[in-house]
């Protein structure tokens, strides 16, 4: 008699396991008188040659034993989604996006995932504090954490949020339509070179800018050996990248880069850089008189369905705020504003040990502190794993061209922080 399981698999017979899994539920049994019939059952339905044929001698039982199944494959993850673009009703709802996790290959870095999922670097390693930046293991699990807090500003042109380094740009919609929200990783500036805060406007747009150093940052360059010239023209060298808003404040803007590991660090002169494929879709996008709010929010509040979300970043060195303050504050408002109110959400209780885990350790993902007894870690046992891939319809297109190695960046972090541009 010979007996093959439902589900059982087999190197040498995929033909016989496809046949039973055709089959019914149940164990399909054939009998065999002798030796004939067995070899003519195996050759009728497995089309497959044995090195070696066991010796049969009237009725045999062949028991193919269950394998262990194989592990998860990557092919049968899904595939990760673009998390620049989102729609929001923005009288319910701040949070927009989702944590992911992915799994790290022998060639990967933080600076490198961090691109493929448009995030900046202090964004993914904060998220990832136990992962070396430049050599995660292989089979390490990632945490990408493309799910955000709406900064606490008017959402109407681009809102920027120094303490995450990230742009939000909200573009104009007709009346009915559902308001749409864009958003990339930045660089600012050094503590020497800070970015500004404030409102101000869009006052220009020019493609293939030249750069002209102001004479303060040429003063810098020579007396730490390295003369910038009067004008750098356009090209692959150019700190300014392709495109440049250039804003109503004089000397600063909005623009790509040179070097894209620098996007989500301190590295500049005061602009805002962004990565080189972001800033060619903010150019095409945003009009000439665009306003533009800077804002510092280190600690960001937020509804969501039912939920209150907390999303912390690590507060800027230069920033010496009362953030206690700041945040009992912002807390009062997200209860009593409007949206607290909605649903339900005034009954919602504070558990307050996961929202003093967010702040005294700032991993940048936004997490819910309405959920009595979640941590943050159980919360992400439960997102979502992707392929580690490039996401569909993402603003990059995985060319490597013009990333640093981490030789590179380890080479800039030597220097003194004038020679980054």
């Amino acid at each position: 008699m010979v007996w093959i399981r439902k589900g059982s698999f087999n190197p040498l017979n995929p033909f016989i396991t496809q046949h039973v899994h055709r089959t019914s539920n149940h164990i399909i049994a054939m009998r065999c008188r002798n030796r004939q019939s067995v070899l003519s059952f195996l050759i009728r339905y497995s089309l497959v040659y044995f090195g070696s044929l066991f010796l049969l001698s009237g009725c045999q039982t062949f028991l193919f034993q269950q394998t262990t199944p194989p592990p998860l494959a990557m092919q049968s993850l899904p595939i990760p989604l673009a998390s620049h673009e989102f729609g929001i009703d923005s009288s319910r709802d701040d949070v927009v996006g989702n944590v992911q996790i992915i799994t790290a290959s022998k060639d990967d870095t933080l600076s490198d995932i961090a691109r493929r999922f448009n995030l900046g670097y202090e964004e993914i390693v904060s998220a990832n504090p136990d992962i070396d930046p430049w050599l995660p293991q292989a089979g390490a699990k990632i945490i990408i954490p493309t799910q955000f807090v709406l900064p606490n500003a008017p959402r109407e042109g681009i809102v920027i949020n120094l303490a995450a380094m990230r742009l939000f740009y909200y573009p104009k919609v007709k009346p009915g339509e559902q308001q749409r929200v864009i958003t990339h990783p930045v660089g600012i500036g050094r503590v020497e070179w800070k970015t500004p805060e404030g409102t101000t406007r869009v006052a220009s747009k020019k493609e293939n800018p030249a750069w002209i150093p102001t004479p303060s940052i040429r003063k810098e360059h020579a007396e730490n050996g390295n003369p910038l010239p009067a004008v750098v023209p356009p090209g692959p060298d150019n700190p300014m990248g392709t495109h440049v808003l250039k804003l109503a404040w004089p000397t600063y803007a909005i623009h790509g880069t040179d070097k894209p590991p620098s996007i989500g660090l301190r590295g500049s002169h005061g602009c805002l850089r962004m990565y080189p494929e972001d800033i060619i879709g903010l150019y095409n996008a945003v009009p000439v008189g665009t306003p533009v709010s800077i804002v510092n929010q280190p600690r960001l509040l937020g509804w969501r369905d039912h939920t209150l979300y907390v999303q912390t970043y690590s507060i800027l060195e230069d920033d010496k705020r009362n953030h206690q303050g700041l945040l009992k504050k912002s807390l009062s408002i997200a209860r009593t504003a409007s949206k607290g109110k909605l649903d339900g959400r005034a009954q919602a209780h504070i558990n307050s040990k996961a929202l003093n885990e967010a702040l005294r350790t700032p991993r940048a993902i936004a997490i819910p502190i309405t959920q009595p007894n979640l941590t943050l870690q159980a919360y992400l046992d439960h997102a979502l794993h992707v392929q580690n891939t490039l996401p569909f319809n993402s603003t990059w297109d995985g060319d490597m061209s013009r990333q640093l190695t981490a030789a590179d960046v380890l080479e800039l972090g030597d220097k003194k922080p004038a020679h980054v541009r």
